[in-house]
């Protein structure tokens, strides 16, 4: 008897049935792992352009005090800020507006686990993507209303997608639909005035 529509399991033999329901089953599973493939696909590039990405070596010399410096690394845009002594001494007093203040649950290297983040006080270096879904924040960098934020405003950064703010160390406030601080990407100091991204040297 050859292969037909089965309309009725109930009248078919019994070793028949069975062998029809694990092929049944055994076909489900075939056909979930091939809808998955596409997205699993789909999420290779990513993590490939993560892991290779070359080191980028950056000339800092030429960037004034409170100015910041936009590039692309690892397919991310990339932020370094001069902050001015004015910039750092607004980050004093901000732990309890802070959603994570001393960074215990974000990303970055050993060595920029402090308040300012960073591995040189001037110096910040930020990945530019909110860590809610990946939108680029604003640099709002202006301390006060001046800049349409409140008089209380100390500076830093305001995703245009859910309002999400950071402070100009990239600290998450509360209230935001972020939870997690702007990410330091991996980088050292070659000399004063020249920075490698890509590369991490802090102790283990």
């Amino acid at each position: 008897m050859g292969w037909g529509v089965i309309q009725d399991l109930g009248q078919v033999p019994e070793q028949r049935r069975r062998r029809l329901l694990a092929a049944t089953a055994l076909l489900a599973g075939v056909g979930g792992i091939a809808a998955m493939y596409p997205l699993v696909v789909s999420l290779k590039p990513i993590e490939r352009q993560g892991s290779l990405a070359e080191p980028l070596e950056v000339d800092l010399s030429a960037l004034p005090a409170g100015a910041m410096l936009t590039l692309e690394w690892a397919g991310k845009p990339l932020w370094i800020l001069r902050r001015t002594p004015e910039m750092l001494a607004t980050l004093s007093g901000l732990s309890g507006r802070l959603a994570d203040p001393h960074s215990s649950r974000s990303r970055q290297p050993a060595g920029c686990a402090n308040r300012l983040r960073s591995l040189k006080p001037e110096f910040l270096v930020l990945q530019g993507e909110c860590t809610h879904l990946g939108c680029i924040p604003i640099a709002k960098l202006q301390s006060g209303a001046g800049d349409g934020q409140a008089d209380d405003w100390p500076g830093g950064f305001v995703c245009p997608c859910h309002g999400a703010s950071f402070d100009l160390a990239g600290r998450v406030f509360k209230n935001s639909v972020a939870l997690l601080n702007l990410v330091v990407p991996p980088h050292v100091y070659l000399s004063d005035s020249r920075l490698l991204i890509g590369v991490d040297r802090s102790p283990a």
